[in-house]
């Protein structure tokens, strides 16, 4: 399957002859399923790992890890921050799925550090509804996954709090960059 990441954002295509991108990508599973073997796991990730990262298309968190289908729980968000869902996803991956470390990944040029809690009032003027979930923005990428780590490590729903790390993933060389819980 041919995709339009090389393509910017303005100019990518939302249909293809006639079709819209949902139904590319329903095609795309057609011939993908054609060819799938069932690899025989079960949902308990191999390394125990869960992965936390922000959502943002540019992180290929397979690739840039080093890892194969059924290593790890992968959570993913708006700015990969540590919310009450991605708790309630953690809780599960430990309690039920047996994984035991937890690796949070923010990136550099991150779409939430343009936003402001504002946006949650502009969403309420223009639909009459303030949303129920806050924005998570933040100006500091470190700074934030310091808080996501603080976030994880505090939590009494999670028994497997002493092996979390977090990381700000470079964009534009495809680094890691290790960040300590302490400010």
């Amino acid at each position: 399957m041919t995709t339009s990441a090389h393509l910017p954002a303005e100019s990518a295509p939302q249909t293809t002859g006639g079709e819209s991108v949902t139904d590319r990508l329903v095609h795309a599973n057609a011939r993908y399923a054609a060819q799938f073997t069932d690899p025989g796991m079960d949902a308990r990730p191999v390394l125990k790992v869960a992965v936390v990262a922000c959502m943002d298309a540019r992180l290929d968190l397979h690739a840039a890890l080093g890892l194969q289908l059924g290593d790890c729980h992968t959570i993913r968000n708006a700015g990969g921050v540590v919310t009450d869902d991605t708790i309630r996803s953690l809780t599960i991956s430990q309690r039920a799925l047996g994984t035991r470390s937890v690796i949070l990944i923010h990136h550099t040029g991150c779409g939430l550090e343009s936003l402001t809690e504002d946006f949650r009032h502009e969403l309420e003027d223009e639909v009459g509804q303030r949303p129920a979930w806050a924005v998570e923005a933040f100006r500091d990428v470190d700074q934030d996954v310091r808080q996501s780590m603080q976030r994880v490590r505090t939590n009494p729903f999670l028994p497997h709090r002493d092996d979390v790390r977090g990381f700000v993933f470079d964009v534009h060389t495809g680094l890691l960059r290790e960040i300590s819980p302490l400010s």
